[in-house]
């Protein structure tokens, strides 16, 4: 099983990310974590992008495309695997697509959490309440401004995948501000119908 889940912050991909690694066996993949692992395991590609990030430069899509390629090839990744922050442009979209099928792949479903915005924002300064009350630390981003700009990024560089994926047809939109278990009920049967 291979998908990606897509949504803006705080819609509960991660949630959901954990889950159907718990229930299916497969690694959940983040861009951060393997750009880490390839800088930190020394291969000729980590090399290149610690180069890059040691230079104060975003690593660019061609060194990210070969990473999540090599990432993908590894064992774990057999039975499938969950992509999580990317594909994050239209670009690096057609890349993975040109990527799988060069592997004899595809993907087996494109999973959109559509959730209202304002909501995302309440959502967020409740967590960050429970987690204060709870005696937990808050990231920094955790404060409405710093969630506005997160929101307006991913409107403008990630959201344009939607529409990439609904043209190829990939695309299946679930309402994330569902409770967590009826939004997982419904990606399982997505996942169901597409094996």
């Amino acid at each position: 099983m291979r998908l990606i889940l897509l949504g803006p912050p705080g819609a509960g991909k991660g949630t959901q990310a954990q889950r159907l690694v718990e229930r299916h066996g497969i690694p959940q993949l983040s861009t951060g974590d393997m750009l880490r692992a390839a800088v930190a395991n020394g291969t000729e590609i980590g090399k290149r992008a610690k180069a890059i990030m040691d230079a104060g430069q975003l690593v660019s899509d061609a060194i990210v495309n070969q990473i999540v390629s090599d990432r993908i090839d590894e064992a774990d990744c057999r039975k499938g695997f969950i992509l999580d922050g990317f594909p994050r442009t239209v670009a690096q979209a057609e890349a993975l697509t040109e990527m799988l099928a060069q592997k004899g792949q595809k993907l087996d479903a494109v999973i959109e959490l559509k959730v209202d915005e304002a909501a995302l924002v309440e959502r967020m300064k409740k967590r960050v309440a429970d987690t204060v009350a709870a005696g937990g630390s808050v990231r920094g981003d955790d404060n409405p401004e710093s969630f506005a700009k997160r929101l307006d990024e991913y409107r403008q560089k990630t959201a344009p995948l939607s529409a990439y994926y609904r043209e190829t047809g990939e695309l299946v939109t679930i309402d994330g501000m569902q409770d967590m278990d009826t939004v997982t009920a419904e990606i399982e049967e997505i996942l169901a119908k597409a094996n």
